[in-house]
């Protein structure tokens, strides 16, 4: 008996149909709604000094301002991912599109903190319907893996893209207009996204995606949420009971997530993915590389204003080359791994990223002697963080069959936001409690002493060498706070990379 005929290269099993103009086309308009997402990432972050002086939030209200966003979207994404799937990507991504733009405009105009962080719960439920359906998108319009990967390194360009433009923006915004005009500029993108969106884009959908199964759906919101708030508001304020009871909460109904996805046919999330190396290191991977990043920016941006002095508009301009070294790492990373492996490219930008980490180890409260170890700090963790970001989303990606897509974009997508959360909960709230422990024998009343913002205000109103001592005071215990929270990054940062370059002999 003859053998079967080998594949010829025309072979249909060997040639994956390429895209088409209107394939890369309708890629510009997903990067165009994940560009929206980035700018509102980070945009905020430059708005933190002004919007605390309007609206005078206490130090956990301006944490939950600004994460809270965050940890909406990354306890629905499994959800939302998994409803895209089955009633089509492309119309979830319309109604997010239009939820996202109507709570911009809420957001724009809040009144107080409260309503602030409504609003932003609001953002947070609308972009978890965008984020799992763009990457899901992408991984059933490209079917050959050479264009599937250039696609998501643009995708991921696109992240860093925002994240550039977000401080850039912001500072121009804040420089003419009030706080809340950064959430007006959604409003244009999301038009033109929900415009083209039907047009460019084919709606894709799991063709038989079973039962929706409202416990897992409701157990995977019940896990991440109840564990980042304690893990948040003990870094913030230390460990009281509520908090572990709340702790416990989230890993129980995580236990029960898990034990039901192994019972499940057709499991909200496919936990065999977990059990290849390549693709826990890839999760991981995404997570602290967005973790150093996100916490980076947070915390960066008050050091540029409030210590160093800086515009709003200068100190997005100062955050700009490190925010564009992420958008070529992004584009890059397609060339790497081309060439070397993916566990060593990993580990490689992981390595960057504390190498520029470990450099704000140098900062200080003189603009002169900070401004270049700032600079070239953020450098190379932008572009360790873009380079992670688009081999740890092309390995997830690529591990799930099309039809799966929007729940495997999901777990990308997850780690992504958890990032997000853990890096301004922890990094934010490390800086801002040892700033609060040094300022202590400063003796400053109320809440003048629980941020920088803060004291910066109070300062104001004191006579003019009193107002120079509490700042003296209160720059070096800012500073001393970030020297801790990135010598953690970089050494959790390092660990990453010992994990990744185990992967090299890995075929992946």
């Amino acid at each position: 008996m003859n053998a079967p005929a080998s594949p010829t290269p025309t072979s249909p099993a060997l040639t994956p149909p390429r895209a088409t103009t209107r394939t890369w086309a309708g890629l510009a308009v997903l990067a165009l709604a994940l560009l929206l997402l980035s700018i509102d990432a980070t945009v905020l972050d430059l708005a933190v000094p002004a919007l605390s002086a309007d609206l005078a939030p206490t130090t956990p209200q301006l944490l939950w301002i600004i994460d809270v966003y965050s940890f909406v979207l990354a306890g629905l994404l499994v959800v939302m991912g998994d409803l895209g799937d089955r009633v089509g990507r492309r119309k979830l991504l319309i109604i997010g599109a239009i939820g996202f733009a109507l709570a911009s405009v809420v957001a724009a105009w809040a009144i107080s903190p409260a309503m602030l962080i409504a609003a932003r719960v609001l953002q947070g439920v609308a972009g978890a319907t965008l984020m799992p359906a763009t990457l899901g998108l992408i991984r059933s319009m490209f079917h050959d893996p050479r264009q599937r990967t250039v696609a998501i390194a643009v995708w991921s360009a696109m992240a860093g893209g925002g994240a550039a433009a977000g401080p850039l923006l912001g500072g121009w915004l804040l420089e003419h207009y009030w706080w809340g005009s950064v959430f007006l500029v959604n409003l244009p993108v999301m038009l033109v996204l929900v415009a083209l969106a039907p047009v460019l884009i084919p709606e894709s959908r799991d063709p038989a995606p079973g039962r929706f199964d409202l416990p897992s759906a409701a157990l995977s919101m019940l896990t991440l949420v109840p564990i980042v708030y304690a893990v948040k508001e003990t870094a913030a304020h230390g460990p009281r009971p509520m908090l572990a009871v709340a702790a416990a909460a989230g890993l129980i109904a995580g236990t029960l997530f898990v034990r039901r996805q192994r019972r499940l046919a057709r499991p909200m999330l496919d936990l065999t993915l977990f059990a290849r190396p390549a693709f826990r290191t890839a999760v991981l991977t995404n997570l602290l590389a967005v973790f150093a990043l996100a916490g980076v920016l947070f915390f960066g941006s008050q050091y540029l204003q409030l210590v160093l002095g800086h515009s709003p508009l200068r100190a997005g301009v100062l955050l700009l080359p490190g925010l564009i070294a992420g958008v070529l790492g992004s584009l890059a990373a397609a060339w790497l791994v081309r060439r070397l492996r993916p566990g060593t490219v990993l580990a490689g930008a992981l390595v960057t990223a504390a190498v520029g980490a470990a450099l704000f180890l140098r900062l200080g409260p003189d603009a002169t002697a900070a401004t270049v170890p700032f600079v070239l700090g953020f450098l190379g963790i932008g572009g360790g963080v873009g380079v992670a970001l688009t081999v740890s989303a092309d390995l997830v990606i690529n591990s799930a069959p099309a039809e799966r897509a929007g729940a495997a974009a999901a777990v990308s997508e997850t780690a992504y936001e958890t990032g997000l959360a853990l890096g301004v909960a922890l990094l934010g709230s490390t800086v801002m409690a040892i700033f609060r422990n040094a300022m202590r024998p400063v003796g400053l009343p109320g809440e003048a002493g629980e941020s920088l913002s803060a004291a910066t205000e109070f300062a104001r109103g004191l006579p003019e060498a009193t107002a120079e001592t509490v700042l003296t005071s209160a720059h070096a215990a800012f500073v001393s706070g970030i020297h801790s929270a990135t010598a953690g990054t970089a050494a959790v940062l390092l660990i990453a990379a010992a994990f990744a370059f185990r992967l090299r002999s890995s075929a992946i």
